[in-house]
């Protein structure tokens, strides 16, 4: 399991526990007291390194290799999913998965992008970082459930869309700009979720929505702090510092009225228990379908539109 910097006080307390058990259960010595003792230890040290996480920090676990994925999401949250395939035009981007889906019995059409756990899944599905073809992909799945009038969940988690020079040639702008174009007008309702990394135009490709939520240890920017790192300092080095100015950790995303609300997470984060993240996810994703299904679709665009045209500011001179 991978183990960060700041949680190695929690790992050091986790070893002696366990060191407590084998000799507690050889039976020569009772130990419970002990490990109660250290048990409570643990879980005191647990809140206060998890409380006062740094933007940096939360990145480091939106990236952790445990971390449920798209398709984890979909196997554990929906049920009779079948998988759509292909732009028609290009090809089927791997990157980009999506199809119909039963949400406790509501039909719905889940779109996202997908990680790899091994070398060899991560160059299957180009890193999590959609082509054009994928963006198109995933424009046709939602025409698709605008035909059908049945919500779309979008989940979204990317390092970007693909850098590639090929990736250019075929429109990759053209492809993200279209899809902010329909996703604003689409007369059906549509949450977005972001479940790990939401790095630049990679994540606004599918990231349109009535609700925009996040993850609580998941993070939501124009550009990686690693990123702007290099282009502001010349070197990586700075990249926590850079984290720090984004601003791009959920609650800071939520005070800057740029997405609608923070899902909360299991004590370290997802991967740490999936069995309560996926039901935290479920009811949360419900409850919001809930109340945008009662809205009439002519007011439920413009309250889209209104919502985003509200966000930043400018001054006229």
């Amino acid at each position: 399991m991978s183990i960060f910097d700041f949680e190695k006080p929690i790992q050091e307390l986790e070893d002696q526990l366990a060191e407590l058990n084998k000799v507690h259960e050889k039976g020569k010595v009772n130990m419970s007291a002990q490990m109660v003792e250290l048990e409570a230890k643990i879980l005191e040290t647990k809140k206060e390194v998890y409380g006062k996480l740094t933007g940096w920090q939360r990145v480091q676990i939106s990236r952790h290799p445990e971390r449920p994925y798209t398709l984890d999401y979909i196997e554990n949250c929906f049920d009779n999913f079948i998988e759509l395939h292909g732009d028609r035009t290009v090809k089927d981007d791997k990157a980009m998965v999506g199809g119909f889906a039963t949400l406790n019995g509501q039909s719905v059409m889940v779109i996202g992008q997908q990680k790899g756990r091994n070398t060899k899944q991560r160059q299957y599905r180009n890193f999590g970082m959609p082509n054009p073809e994928g963006y198109r992909k995933a424009l046709r799945l939602m025409k698709m459930a605008e035909r059908f009038q049945i919500p779309v969940i979008a989940l979204i988690d990317t390092p970007g869309a693909s850098p590639g020079l090929e990736a250019e040639e075929r429109g990759q702008g053209e492809a993200i700009a279209r899809n902010l174009y329909e996703m604003s007008v689409l007369k059906v309702p549509i949450i977005c979720v972001i479940i790990g990394e939401g790095a630049s135009g990679g994540a606004l490709g599918i990231g349109v929505g009535d609700r925009v939520l996040m993850m609580e240890n998941t993070w939501y920017s124009v550009i990686s702090p690693e990123s702007c790192s290099s282009i502001l300092w010349r070197s990586w080095e700075h990249k926590e510092k850079a984290a720090e100015a984004l601003k791009l950790t959920a609650t800071d995303m939520l005070k800057n009225k740029l997405i609608d609300g923070v899902i909360p997470e299991p004590l370290g984060g997802a991967h740490n228990d999936t069995v309560a993240t996926f039901v935290t996810f479920k009811n949360t994703v419900q409850q919001e379908l809930e109340k945008l299904q009662k809205i009439k679709t002519e007011e439920l665009v413009n309250q889209r539109i209104h919502k985003f045209s509200l966000m930043g500011e400018f001054t006229e001179k």
